[in-house]
């Protein structure tokens, strides 16, 4: 995606000041930028990693997600594949809080961590198609700048659209509002790609080990280590899927 110059800006535990200054500063660069709080971080095992108050704020099944997240990257962490990382611990993040509260009887906080996965899912396959018909309109427009901003613009107008009409009727845990403000530019997508590729695929191995959670962390494990600069194309294959 090449029309604009981005910068995501990630802080933790909370953006003030600083981070909005910095933006700013960006933006009057003409670049497109992503400002964020940033729920929790994991040191990959090399310290105790915090508990931030973001993370507080959540109920019992984010609480849960996350901490079985930022766990997974403690677990296995694949050398220069941070959205593989990412995508990976999404999915064990969410399948893992589900397991962990059917385990205890909490059939309710179960269903609704499984809910939750689905919207992720959901969200991921719309982001894979925006970003697909974004690349499409560069391509068409190779050197004209002006063209190309003008085609993301469009891009990005359909994308609200869709959003709005489409997408939020089909989620289950998430606020509708979520479609008419969450922000659309490059840099906003580009950190959505990095949590969300390839998370059908995650299940479909999961499908395809009985639905057994931690046979399905080790095959995933074991086809990352099998082709490391290309985990996904490893995952893929072994499916027998194709690649975006």
């Amino acid at each position: 995606m090449g029309a604009c110059r981005t910068k995501v800006i990630s802080i933790s535990p909370r953006p003030k000041k600083r981070p909005k200054k910095e933006a700013k500063h960006l933006y009057d660069d003409s670049l497109d930028v992503y400002v964020r709080p940033s729920d929790a971080f994991s040191t990959l095992g090399f310290f105790n990693d915090p508990l931030l108050n973001t993370t507080l704020k959540g109920d019992s099944i984010d609480l849960a997600n996350t901490v079985i997240h930022e766990l997974t990257h403690n677990t296995f962490y694949a050398s220069g594949q941070v959205p593989f990382n990412e995508s990976f611990a999404m999915f064990v993040g969410a399948r893992g809080s589900a397991a962990f509260f059917r385990s205890r009887g909490q059939e309710a906080a179960a269903a609704k961590a499984d809910a939750g996965w689905e919207d992720d899912k959901l969200l991921a396959r719309f982001w894979t198609r925006v970003i697909s018909s974004l690349d499409s309109a560069y391509r068409m427009h190779p050197s004209d700048k002006g063209a190309r901003i003008a085609a993301r613009d469009s891009v990005y107008a359909h994308t609200r659209v869709a959003l709005v009409n489409e997408i939020a009727p089909q989620l289950k845990t998430i606020n509708p509002v979520y479609a008419q403000r969450v922000q659309l530019n490059n840099a906003a997508l580009l950190a959505r790609r990095v949590y969300a590729t390839d998370l059908d695929v995650f299940d479909l191995i999961y499908e395809k080990e009985g639905r057994d959670l931690k046979r399905t962390i080790g095959r995933i494990i074991g086809l990352a280590k099998s082709n490391p600069k290309q985990p996904f194309v490893a995952l893929r294959q072994w499916v027998g899927v194709s690649g975006p």
